[in-house]
């Protein structure tokens, strides 16, 4: 994938959207100067790496309206899945970020791009959210993100976490500690990619 017609292509995005994820590229380019939000590689490959990357959630999920994206850090996939489903009733994303500099960002692009998201300068776990999924980049391993995500999963939420291609001895570890159900996706925006559907976490384990 090269470019927004390309983009368009495979998810079917709106002429409207495309301007606004466009829009949002180019926050992305003026705040990667004065912090670190994305590797500045990736902003020249954004359509494939990042948009199409985020966008791809909503096709296993197509009728959820309500989201949390975990350490979000930049947005990702949360501003792309907020962009995407801003005309959507009842659509909502939650984008949560325990660094404060992160939430300005993000908040100046939802009120720039009038986005159906609300910006949480909180850790995870401390919030208690009702949501129909809980996603998250490039947050933590496995183990760890499990852990973030237990308030949301306990209250009925379905996980949706996009990893990389070790993510079998990401399952591995975590299983030492947690009680869970998952599947493992793959990516369609890098064969390299692996999608974690969590849909069921109990109990930690004693290890």
């Amino acid at each position: 994938m090269a470019d927004a017609a390309d983009f368009a292509a495979v998810t079917g995005a709106t002429p409207e959207q495309l301007a606004d994820l466009e829009r949002y590229r180019s926050y992305l380019v003026d705040w990667n100067q004065r912090m670190n939000l994305v590797g500045p590689a990736t902003l020249e490959v954004f359509w494939s790496r990042h948009a199409w990357d985020s966008a791809q959630l909503l096709e296993l999920a197509p009728e959820a309206r309500t989201w949390a994206d975990l350490g979000t850090g930049a947005g990702l996939p949360g501003i792309v899945l907020a962009t995407l489903g801003k005309r959507r009733p009842g659509f909502h994303v939650h984008l949560v970020d325990s660094l404060t500099k992160r939430c300005r960002f993000l908040n100046e692009v939802v009120q720039a791009l009038e986005l159906p998201a609300t910006v949480h300068n909180s850790r995870a776990e401390d919030l208690s959210l009702s949501v129909d999924i809980v996603t998250a980049r490039a947050c933590a391993p496995l183990a760890r993100l499990l852990g973030y995500a237990r308030p949301y999963l306990q209250k009925g939420a379905v996980g949706l976490f996009l990893k990389g291609q070790d993510v079998a001895s990401e399952l591995s570890e975590a299983a030492r500690s947690w009680d869970f159900e998952a599947d493992i996706l793959p990516s369609r925006s890098d064969v390299r990619g692996r999608i974690v559907r969590v849909r069921r976490l109990g109990r930690g384990r004693k290890v």
